[in-house]
């Protein structure tokens, strides 16, 4: 977490993007039966909103800063 707080906005997007794919991925393997670490899910779930909370928090630093 304390690696993503120095990350910007493009870069947070992307990892966000990466994470979505992976839990997609996890997902179908649950169900199909391949996965054993059923905790993937919610772990994966829990990174993706703490991503999305960094970048809203973001937003409204930089609205915060554009707008004296």
């Amino acid at each position: 977490m304390v690696d993503l707080k120095v990350k910007e906005v493009k870069d947070l997007n992307k990892i966000l993007g990466d994470k979505k794919a992976e839990l997609e991925k996890v997902m179908v393997n649950i169900r199909v039966g391949k996965e054993k670490n059923l905790k993937k899910a919610s772990h994966l779930r829990r990174d993706i909103s703490q991503i999305l909370t960094l970048i809203s928090e973001k937003k409204i630093l930089e609205k915060e800063v554009a707008s004296p």
